[in-house]
């Protein structure tokens, strides 16, 4: 743990287990000097700490700041390895803030703060960027954690910076156990990667359609609802001019509005033709073909079972075809106490994004309850989910642990770390890189990884490259089945 001040050394004093404690000095001169020092000392992994100034206007003072990259005028060093400590962190109830700081040759203040804020950094300080560059080039974990002093609103001059200073002590000594936590991380891991993953055509589909709506109508463009259930796309999406909404209240008449991926009920459509909407529908293929499959069970008189989630969109939109006749059926439990006024007419359907195996427990009790019961011709299960399924099966019997990328409500996500869990492996969803705790993957040295077919393809190579500044990294790939299937374009975006 490298620290610039005395005061800085001696609050993590004590706090930091077997780590080494180390000062370098105040400013880069010194460091300069320092530096060599590190070949001596050979460590696994550096921590530079310390306190350090705020640049964005959102800072207070006691905030921590965890670097992703350091600059200086030379140019700018990443650090990667240092996600998992802003997790755990957060977790210990700090207020934590993540991005991008800046070393400079001497404390700046007014206009040159200002300047630098403008550049995006969050924080200044006076040692950390040629301390990064040093152990990457010897191939060292780097982690650059920094608890903010003087802020724009209580610059240093002041006499509250003091106390600001006190209170920045206290904040860093509560961070220590943290460092001595990512610490321990340093090291080689074999990363096992699932395939298929990430976007399915479905998705690929639906934020074409968004993409090609702005590029096509005005703006604001609306969505209803999610587009697919993805933090990461959604915010994507925003930034380029996208509006989400719950409901169509929320949109004005004679606008254009996107449909979801997961559909929508005939009284969405029934409303937007009234209103006049230009509607751009990205319900995904394979669920329109469950809203098909419905509307053809319940013309022929039977009672429609519907095997899925409630309150998921999908699932309303399935429903909303016959509100009241369509009986959702979550769970084994439930299949064995729901009524149909004729059992010889029958049918059940499933949401897109089920767990097989569960989807099979509940139909195996419809079947023995109601013998005649009737299926559509072809899964509901979708192509996308049945194979990262399959995928992340045989990923999960050879991984200590398995990180699955996707947001919190994404349905196909979720299923892939049940999917774990009930082989036997821990599995962790998390949304990308920031929120994988040190403690998951603590003296994991085969780490499996898969992403949601609602998940960026992006977020996966963020992961690995987490993994790989903490330590050499091999890469393995299995592979259960590839996919070529390709969704066409509604017209309103086609041509």
């Amino acid at each position: 743990m490298v620290t610039a001040l005395r005061s800085e050394l001696m609050a993590l004093h004590g706090q930091v287990g077997g780590a080494r404690l180390e000062r370098c000095g105040m400013g880069l001169d010194r460091v300069r000097s320092w530096v060599p020092r590190l070949a001596e000392l050979a460590p696994d992994a550096v921590a530079v700490c310390g306190v350090a100034g705020g640049l964005s206007p959102d800072l207070q003072a006691g905030d921590v700041i965890v670097a992703t990259e350091v600059r200086d005028r030379y140019g700018r060093a990443m650090v990667r390895a240092a996600a998992p400590l802003a997790a755990e962190l957060r977790a210990r109830g700090l207020r934590v803030h993540v991005g991008p700081m800046v070393s400079t040759e001497h404390i700046v203040s007014g206009g040159k703060r200002a300047e630098l804020a403008r550049t995006g950094a969050l924080a200044v300080d006076m040692e950390s960027s040629l301390i990064v560059r040093a152990l990457h080039e010897r191939g060292i974990p780097v982690a650059v954690v920094r608890v903010i002093v003087d802020t724009v609103h209580a610059p240093l001059e002041r006499l509250s910076t003091v106390t600001a200073g006190a209170r920045a002590l206290r904040t860093l000594r509560r961070v220590g156990p943290s460092l001595a936590n990512w610490a321990e991380l340093a090291g080689p891991r074999t990363v096992v990667l699932a395939a298929p993953r990430s976007f399915c055509a479905g998705v690929d589909r639906a934020i074409d359609i968004v993409d090609l709506a702005l590029r096509r109508y005005p703006h604001p463009v609306y969505v209803r609802r999610q587009i697919v259930h993805n933090a990461h796309v959604v915010a994507d999406l925003q930034r380029r001019g996208a509006v989400f909404v719950d409901e169509l209240d929320e949109v004005p008449d004679g606008t254009s509005v996107v449909f979801s991926a997961h559909g929508v009920a005939p009284s969405v459509r029934e409303e937007a033709e009234r209103r006049k909407l230009t509607v751009i529908d990205a319900t995904c293929p394979l669920v329109a073909k469950v809203h098909t499959e419905a509307k053809r069970f319940l013309a022929r008189g039977d009672s429609v079972l519907f095997i899925g989630h409630d309150r998921h969109d999908e699932t309303e939109g399935t429903l909303g075809h016959a509100p009241g006749q369509i009986q959702l059926v979550q769970s084994a439990a439930e299949a064995e106490t729901v009524e149909v006024p004729d059992p010889q007419r029958v049918s059940y359907l499933m949401q897109t994004t089920l767990a097989l195996d569960e989807a099979n427990e509940v139909v195996d009790v419809l079947r023995a309850r109601f013998p005649a019961i009737q299926s559509a011709p072809t899964e509901d299960i979708c192509y996308a989910t049945t194979n990262r399924q399959q995928a992340v099966r045989a990923i999960a019997a050879e991984s200590d642990v398995v990180i699955v990328l996707g947001s919190q409500n994404s349905s196909n996500s979720k299923r892939l770390a049940e999917v774990c869990e009930r082989a036997g492996t821990p599995a962790y969803l998390v949304d990308d890189a920031a929120e994988i705790a040190p403690e998951w993957i603590a003296n994991k040295r085969t780490i499996g990884l898969t992403a949601g077919a609602s998940a960026p393809p992006h977020l996966v190579d963020e992961v690995v490259e987490v993994l790989r500044a903490l330590g050499p990294v091999k890469l393995v790939e299995r592979e259960v089945t590839r996919e070529a299937i390709r969704f066409t374009l509604p017209k309103e975006v086609a041509n």
